[in-house]
C-alpha cells in the first residue's frame, strides 16, 4: 500500500515537472533572419526574414535602426527570397523569389501546390519602400557599379535590366555552355564571367555588342571564382583540373589540385602565382565558401585548409610573401571584406570558453597583418558578419541558447545591439527553453566525439533520451539557435522534445566541420565504412551511461545525411536505439559499378562491395525497432526513391512502420507549415514509442 502511494507520488511529482510549459508551434515561430546585406553608402542594412513560412525584406539604417518592412507577401508559399544586394548608390534592393537555393536544383518550388507553376524571378525595390518591380525570369543578379543596371542568369545565358524595370530584360551575350560567376569590372565597363562546359570551363570577358568575348587563358581546365583587381586591369581565379575518366583506386584518399592565377584583360598574359600543396589537407577546401578568392588592397586573399584547420592567406598579387592572416586551432567562414578592401570580418569558433569551439565569434583583420581581433565574445553565436561603408561599423546576425537569431549592431564596446527584436512574437518561450551543455566522449575505435546536451532543469530519473543527429555532414550544431534555418528548426524540436520529458543529446560526428582537418576528412567513412557510424552509437551508448536515462528507452532521429546514419542504428542496432525518425535519409548506398562509373578502376568490386555494407537497406533484417520514415517528394538533395525503395524493403518484411510523405515540397520544407508537420510528427512518434504507456 506504501509502496504504491510512493509510486504515485513520484508519478504525481515527475508529471509536474514536465507539464508541457509550451506548443511546438510557439517556439518555431521565431522571424528567422537570412541574407544580411550592408550598403555600400552609408549605414545602412537590409535583410530577409521568414515569418512563419510569409519571407519578406526588411531594411534598417542609421541612427535608429528601426526594421521597416518593405515588401509585402502574405502566404505561406514556400517561395524563398535569396541573393539580396544594395545598389552602390544605396536606393535600390534586388532580389530574387523562388527555387530552393540550397538544392542541387535551384529551379522553381510548387511546394504550396498551386496550379500556377511558380517562376524564380528577380526583382527590384527601393530601399526606402515602394513599389516591387519584376525584372525577369532568373536567378543570380548583380547590381551594375553605376546602380542603374542589373545582370542576371537565366537558362545558363547572361541577361540584362535595367534596376527600375523600366526596360525589359534582354540578353546580354550569347555564350556556349553554362554562363556564370560574372562580376562587373570596378568602372562597369567590362564583365568578367565563367563559361561552364562540363569537363572543362572558361574565363571570359565581355565589353560590349561590337566587341566579341575575349577568352583569357584558356586552357583543358576548370577556371572559375573570377575577382577583379581595384584598378580594373587584371583578373585573379581559381584553376583546378578538367574532369577526365577516374582510373585510379576508390578507396585511396587522393589530393585535389588547385591553384591560383592572374591575368591582364588587355594583353592576356597570365600566369599562376601560388599552387597548392600536394596534400591531401592542400586539396581544393571542401567547405562552404571553397577558396573565398578576393582582391583587396594590395593582397590576394584565400582560403586553405593546408594547416589542418581552413583558414586566411595573402599573398602579393605576384605571388610573393605569403601571410597566414588568422593562426590558430579554429575554423574561419562567413568572410566579408570591407569597401576600402583593407578589412576582413568572419566568423570563427575561438573565445576564451573553452567551450567556443562549439559556438560562433566575431573577428576582423587587416589584409596585411595578421592583426586578428575579436568584435564579440561570450556565450552566444554570432555569424554572418557585414561591414558598413565607413569600413569601421559592424553588422551581424546574433542569437544565443534561449533567443533565436536576430540582426545585430556590433558596438565599440563589443556589445550587441539587437535590431528586429519586436519582430520576436510575443508568446516565444524564452524563459523556458533550456540551455545545452557541451559534452564529450570516445567511439569505440578512440575517436572523441563531441555534442550538446539538452535536459530539463530539474532532474527525474529513468528519463526516455534521443539523439539527434545532423545532416550535411559537414556541419556543426552549436550552443545556442544554429544560423542555418534547417538546424534552426532541429533546434527548437530538440528544446520542445526536453519540454515533453526527454534528454536529448545532439552528436558532432566525424565528418563535420568546426574540429579539424582530420575529424572533417576521416578515414573509411560515407561509402567507404561508415566509420562516423560509431560516433553515434557512442553517443547512445554515453546516454545509457547517464543515470537520469531509461536505457531502454533511447530513440533517435536525424535528417538527410542525419538519415542516413539514423537507418545504420536502427538496422545495426536495434536492441539500443528503442525508435526512431528517418527523414529523407540516403538508406542505399550502392549501385552497379557501370553506373558508378568506376568499372575501370582496379578496386571497383571491393568499393561496391563495401559501400553495400555501409548501406542501412543491408540491414534490413535485424532492423526491429518501431521507425517513422518522413520525405518530400521534390526532394533534390535526397532522391525520394531512397525512401520509395526503404518502405518497399518493410513491406516484403511485414515490418510494421509509418511514414509521413509530403507532395511537393523539397529538402528544405520551403513551407512553414510542412517543417511544422515534420517536427510535429517526429515529436509525436518519439512520444508515443517512448514515453506513453502501452
Amino acid at each position: 500500500m506504501k509502496k504504491s502511494l510512493l509510486v504515485l507520488l513520484i508519478l504525481i511529482s515527475a508529471a509536474k515537472v514536465f507539464a508541457q510549459k509550451f506548443t511546438l508551434k510557439s517556439v518555431l515561430s521565431y522571424p528567422f533572419p537570412t541574407q544580411l546585406v550592408a550598403a555600400p553608402v552609408g549605414a545602412k542594412i537590409a535583410w530577409a526574414a521568414n515569418e512563419q513560412g510569409k519571407r519578406n525584406i526588411y531594411v534598417a539604417q542609421a541612427p535608429g535602426y528601426k526594421a521597416i518592412k518593405i515588401t509585402d507577401y502574405i502566404e505561406d508559399d514556400g517561395q524563398e527570397l535569396t541573393s539580396l544586394s544594395i545598389s552602390a548608390d544605396g536606393k535600390w534592393i534586388v532580389f530574387v523569389r523562388g527555387g530552393d537555393h540550397g538544392g542541387r536544383d535551384g529551379g522553381p518550388v510548387n511546394a504550396n501546390s498551386s496550379p500556377i507553376a511558380p517562376k524564380v524571378q528577380v526583382f527590384s525595390v527601393p530601399f526606402e519602400g515602394g513599389k516591387v518591380v519584376t525584372l525577369g525570369e532568373g536567378d543570380h543578379p548583380v547590381i551594375s557599379p553605376s546602380s542603374d543596371q542589373v545582370i542576371f542568369a537565366k537558362s545558363g545565358q547572361v541577361m540584362i535590366s535595367a534596376v527600375d524595370g523600366t526596360s525589359a530584360a534582354k540578353s546580354l551575350f550569347h555564350a556556349k555552355g553554362i554562363n556564370g560567376a560574372y562580376k562587373w569590372s570596378p568602372d562597369g565597363k567590362k564583365i568578367a564571367f565563367i563559361s561552364n562546359r562540363s569537363d572543362h570551363s572558361f574565363l571570359g570577358v565581355y565589353t560590349d555588342q561590337q566587341t566579341p568575348v575575349k577568352w583569357l587563358l584558356p586552357s583543358f581546365s576548370k577556371d572559375n571564382t573570377p575577382v577583379w583587381s581595384p584598378d580594373g586591369k587584371n583578373l585573379a581565379f581559381v584553376r583546378t583540373p578538367g574532369v577526365g575518366v577516374e582510373t585510379d583506386s576508390i578507396l585511396t584518399k587522393k589530393h585535389q589540385p588547385w591553384a591560383i592565377w592572374t591575368v591582364n584583360v588587355i594583353t592576356g598574359a597570365g600566369k599562376m602565382i601560388w599552387k597548392a600543396p600536394e596534400t591531401l589537407r592542400g586539396s581544393f577546401p571542401s567547405i562552404d565558401g571553397g577558396a573565398n578568392l578576393l582582391w583587396a588592397e594590395g593582397k590576394i586573399v584565400f582560403t586553405t585548409y593546408e594547416d589542418g584547420w581552413p583558414h586566411l592567406y595573402a599573398i602579393n598579387p605576384d605571388g610573393s610573401k605569403r601571410l597566414l592572416l588568422t593562426p590558430g586551432n579554429f575554423a574561419v567562414e562567413n568572410i566579408k571584406l570591407s569597401t576600402d578592401k583593407k578589412t576582413l570580418v568572419f566568423a570563427a569558433n575561438k573565445g576564451k570558453d573553452t567551450d567556443d569551439m562549439d559556438r560562433r565569434h566575431i573577428y576582423k583583420v587587416s589584409v596585411d597583418h595578421a592583426n586578428m581581433q575579436p568584435l564579440t565574445f561570450g556565450k552566444g553565436i554570432e555569424a554572418y558578419p557585414v561591414i558598413a561603408a565607413d569600413n569601421q561599423t559592424f553588422f551581424c546576425l546574433s542569437a544565443t541558447a534561449e533567443r533565436p537569431l536576430l540582426p545585430a549592431l556590433i558596438t565599440k564596446g563589443k556589445s550587441l545591439e539587437l535590431i528586429g527584436e519586436s519582430l520576436l512574437p510575443s508568446d516565444f518561450p524564452l524563459k523556458n527553453v533550456v540551455v545545452p551543455k557541451h559534452v564529450s566522449f570516445k567511439a569505440a575505435d578512440g575517436n572523441t566525439v563531441y555534442g550538446q546536451l539538452f535536459s530539463s532543469k530539474t532532474t527525474v530519473k529513468n528519463q526516455p533520451a534521443i539523439v539527434y543527429v545532423h545532416g550535411g555532414p559537414q556541419r556543426q550544431m552549436l550552443l545556442g539557435w544554429n544560423p542555418m534555418d534547417y538546424y534552426s528548426i532541429d533546434y527548437a524540436l530538440n528544446q520542445y522534445l526536453v519540454n515533453l520529458g526527454f534528454t536529448v543529446l545532439s552528436v558532432n560526428y566525424r565528418l563535420g566541420t568546426g574540429y579539424g582537418y582530420d575529424f572533417h576528412k576521416p578515414l573509411n567513412a560515407g561509402e567507404q565504412g561508415a566509420s562516423e557510424y560509431q560516433d553515434v552509437k557512442a553517443a547512445g551508448e554515453w546516454l545509457a551511461a547517464q543515470p537520469n536515462v531509461n536505457k531502454q528507452k533511447i530513440g533517435i532521429y536525424g535528417g538527410s545525411y542525419g538519415g542516413y546514419l539514423t537507418a545504420l542504428a536502427l538496422g545495426k542496432d536495434s536492441k539500443l536505439f528503442a525508435a526512431g525518425v528517418d527523414i529523407h535519409g540516403v538508406n542505399n548506398r550502392f549501385t552497379t559499378l557501370e553506373q558508378e562509373g568506376r568499372k575501370p578502376a582496379p578496386d571497383a568490386a571491393l568499393a561496391a562491395k563495401i559501400a553495400e555494407v555501409s548501406s542501412p537497406v543491408s540491414y534490413i533484417n535485424t532492423w526491429n525497432s518501431p521507425t517513422l520514415v518522413i520525405h518530400a517528394d521534390d526532394d533534390r538533395n535526397v532522391a525520394f526513391n531512397q525512401s520509395v525503395d526503404l518502405v518497399k524493403r518493410f513491406e516484403d518484411k511485414k515490418f510494421d512502420f509509418e511514414f509521413l510523405a509530403i507532395p511537393d515540397d523539397t529538402h528544405h520544407w520551403m513551407k512553414f507549415s510542412n517543417g511544422l508537420k515534420v517536427s510535429e510528427a517526429t515529436a509525436d512518434f518519439l512520444k508515443r514509442k517512448l514515453m506513453d504507456k502501452k
